[in-house]
């Protein structure tokens, strides 16, 4: 039998305790073994205050999940990498294409593991989907992605900075499943971009795309939703509508509701992450980034009342 992969988590916080963790402890594959964060631990978890004094203290971690800010991830990365250790990066992989580039090729000269991570893309309405538009031609597309950044981001300052993505941070997970589905590649053609005037980061997008056949994608993202949080995409065909609701749990097709396996994203990815390691191969997939880059590069801004958590 195969033994466990030593795993350590860096960055401990919300998503970890909410979705990493459950994940690992319920996988065979992995023996947590360490922590690196400056604020919160796990219970009967060894945990250190950086990412060097772990690696100093236990050399017999193999694979680090990097769990912090997307500003931040490139320099804990690269110590992990330089030390032979495998990394998981969650979304987005960082806060540049050039990062994650330079990251892909050091891992390579490593010999050891990168997964870029996308969560949204094991969503269980996701490969069904998929599988649909390979047999039906999309004509269009239309993204709905808008929720309330009080409730799932309270007082996160980093997201509103620099390189924290703002409303690409949860929009990018639309984006991974739209490059997930559809059958050819969309490039974007017109952004807008709504900044407050008190933030350096998006709170509102509005972005159009389309493929090298005329195929257009409209895709709408904001962070001032109330009630209802709204994580739907609807794609028409020749034959009919798709339709993946609450951010690809549920899958309609033609309007009638799938059926689909149980919810398993952050499971999938770290089993995904895990048979990586056992095949010696790394994943590391941008393309969801490079449509954020793409907007940042050609999208109008324009400047909106404060925000305020």
């Amino acid at each position: 039998m195969t033994s466990p992969i030593k795993l350590a988590i860096v960055g401990v916080g919300k998503i970890v305790y909410d979705q990493h963790l459950p994940a690992i402890t319920a996988n065979g594959d992995y023996a947590l073994v360490a922590t690196a964060s400056r604020n919160n631990t796990i219970d009967n978890v060894p945990s250190f205050p950086t990412i060097e004094a772990m690696l100093q203290a236990d050399p017999g971690i193999e694979a680090v999940s990097l769990c912090m800010p997307p500003q931040y991830r490139y320099a804990a990365a690269r110590k992990a990498l330089a030390a032979g250790k495998h990394v998981f990066l969650e979304k987005p992989p960082g806060a540049t294409l050039s990062e994650v580039a330079d990251l892909e090729a050091f891992a390579a000269a490593q010999g050891v593991s990168l997964f870029a991570s996308w969560h949204s893309r094991y969503a269980p309405g996701v490969q069904p989907a998929k599988a649909y538009l390979a047999a039906h031609a999309p004509t269009a597309m239309h993204v709905i992605w808008k929720e309330d950044v009080r409730q799932w981001h309270p007082n996160q300052d980093w997201i509103w900075q620099a390189g924290g993505l703002g409303v690409f941070d949860p929009g990018i997970n639309a984006l991974s499943i739209v490059t997930e589905i559809l059958p050819s590649a969309v490039f974007l053609t017109k952004a807008a971009l709504e900044f407050p005037e008190n933030r350096d980061a998006p709170i509102g997008a509005e972005l159009h795309f389309q493929n090298a056949d005329g195929v257009k994608v409209h895709a709408e993202f904001d962070w001032r939703q109330t009630g209802k949080q709204s994580w739907d995409i609807v794609v028409t065909t020749a034959d009919g509508e798709v339709k993946l609701a609450d951010g690809g749990a549920r899958l309609w097709i033609n309007g009638a509701e799938q059926p689909l396996a149980p919810e398993a994203e952050y499971p999938s990815l770290y089993q995904r992450f895990a048979d990586l390691i056992r095949a010696g191969k790394s994943d590391v997939d941008v393309a969801p980034l490079r449509h954020v880059a793409d907007a940042f590069m050609l999208g109008q801004r324009k400047v909106v009342d404060a925000f305020h958590d």
